[in-house]
């Protein structure tokens, strides 16, 4: 077989298979942070009706498209994210074929499903399981041993040594930016334009969080124990059916409720939230914690050192720090931010790191011109 039939025969392999792995990949985005296994069942189904989808609907690519992004059985539609993930994770698998020498073609294969897991799960949850952190830092090292040029190494020890300090580096940088953002911008005070109906509603271990038209779970405001969330009111009212006759309902005028995920403080009295159904009223200024960024971010950043090294942990940080402002900034000029918008920073370091495997060698080329031009 000539070089040219070799190679397109070579490519096609790639891309077909990356999108049969972006089908998995779809799997394990719907499924893991629900906690859902990704073996049982063992095809997969519908989102909307449960029922299972036969091999021939569930063809890569193929069946989104002749199925018009829709179930064969209930007929309610398919997000256009599965037939994304199926079609970047083929192209990748192509690029990454056609740049690399088959051995660190295929430990980045695994790097890169990695990387869109993270992304996707994060854009629509703000959370990065531990499967693609944890499991990804464990897959690098062993990666790094199997192919020692992903670390520049000439041995397998240099390789998983590198590896390890890689990951170790990207976790505690980002522990110490976490550290010290939560010193510096821990807390933010909203001052509303005017006062604003709010409430606060159980719902099994959190609750809805609703303050004029901006509703979140209370869980989303208090990642460390020492939080807490102020509520200036105007008026208050508080539902506590576990208390004695006449007390189970409690209006106050004026006042500071101070929230811990927990429990509420009303002056010198502490009430557990567990004991109350419903906190609503009046507020006129919120002060809520916030945390620099998710601690899933820093076990993600030790994955992507361990596939890539120490160069490529610095690279993501700075490429996902400038491509997160951009967008910030865009979104502000497009339209007003609301309060209590989140903005995931895992996809700005999976595409970092994207950018680093492909384009990092030039940029350094580039960086080292600058400094000796």
């Amino acid at each position: 077989m000539d070089a040219p039939a070799y190679r397109i025969l070579f490519s096609v392999f790639a891309f077909v298979l990356g999108a049969a792995v972006g089908s998995f990949l779809n799997v394990c985005i719907h499924r893991w942070p629900r906690e859902l296994s990704v073996n049982r069942p063992r095809r997969s189904f519908c989102p909307n009706c449960k029922k299972e989808i036969p091999w021939s609907q569930n063809l890569p690519l193929v069946s989104w498209l002749t199925l018009r992004g829709r179930c064969a059985n209930c007929g309610s539609k398919i997000a256009f994210r599965y037939f994304g993930v199926e079609l970047i994770t083929a192209l990748l698998f192509l690029a990454v074929w056609r740049v690399f020498p088959w051995q660190t073609a295929i430990a980045y294969w695994v790097f890169v499903s990695i990387l869109i897991v993270a992304t996707f799960v994060d854009l629509e949850h703000f959370i990065i399981p531990d499967q693609v952190t944890i499991g990804g830092t464990v897959a690098g090292v062993v990666a790094s041993f199997l192919v020692p040029e992903l670390m520049n190494a000439d041995s397998r020890l240099a390789a998983i040594i590198r590896s390890l300090l890689a990951a170790a580096l990207g976790y505690v940088i980002l522990w110490i930016v976490l550290e010290a953002g939560k010193v510096a911008f821990g807390k933010k005070r909203i001052q509303l334009d005017a006062p604003t109906p709010f409430q606060w509603i159980r719902r099994g271990d959190d609750a809805d969080f609703i303050v004029g038209g901006e509703q979140s779970l209370w869980s989303e405001y208090f990642a460390r124990e020492k939080d807490r969330l102020l509520l200036h009111c105007d008026e208050a009212k508080i539902d506590n059916p576990d208390a004695r006759e006449g007390l189970r309902s409690r209006e106050l005028g004026e006042v500071t409720l101070e929230f811990h995920y927990n429990r509420v403080a009303v002056g010198s009295e502490e009430i557990l939230l567990d004991k109350v159904d419903q906190i609503s009223g009046v507020a006129r200024a919120l002060e809520i914690p916030r945390e620099a960024m998710g601690r899933g971010d820093l076990k993600f950043l030790a994955a992507i050192g361990a596939f890539t090294g120490w160069r490529a942990v610095l690279f993501s940080i700075f490429a996902g720090s400038v491509l997160g402002s951009l967008v910030g900034l865009l979104t502000l000029v497009l339209g007003k931010r609301v309060w209590s918008a989140k903005l995931p920073f895992g996809p700005y370091l999976a595409v970092g790191a994207l950018i680093w495997i492909f384009f990092g060698d030039a940029f350094v080329r580039w960086y080292i011109g600058l400094l000796n031009p």
